[in-house]
């Protein structure tokens, strides 16, 4: 059994017990989490797809950790300009392990 969700502005493909990283959710550590922004339920041959979202449709989550991103590297260079600009970004995440799914 497995779910499609939509979290943070994006989808993930989620089934009981896996782990993922999505977008920083305000949440302490050890809470529990329902995402209920469902968009396919998959049980076997028993396909739910939403219309755009799943009527009763929830995905129960635990968060496990906070964390931050590796770092990437912006560098913006012209040539011959005297022109170089660096910058850094590291993207915060929250690392979830699901639970339950409901349709």
């Amino acid at each position: 059994m497995y779910a499609v969700i939509k979290t943070g502005g994006k989808q993930y493909k989620v089934s009981e017990g896996a782990t993922l990283k999505v977008e920083k959710i305000d949440a302490d550590e050890g809470a529990t989490v329902e995402l209920d922004q469902v968009l396919m339920v998959v049980d076997g041959d028993n396909v739910n797809v939403g219309s755009p979202l799943v009527a009763g449709g929830k995905v129960t989550a635990t968060v496990k950790s906070h964390g931050r991103g590796k770092k990437i590297e912006i560098i913006k260079f012209r040539r011959r300009k005297h022109h170089r600009k660096q910058m850094g970004h590291r993207q915060s995440y929250t690392e979830l392990q699901i639970t339950g799914i409901q349709a």
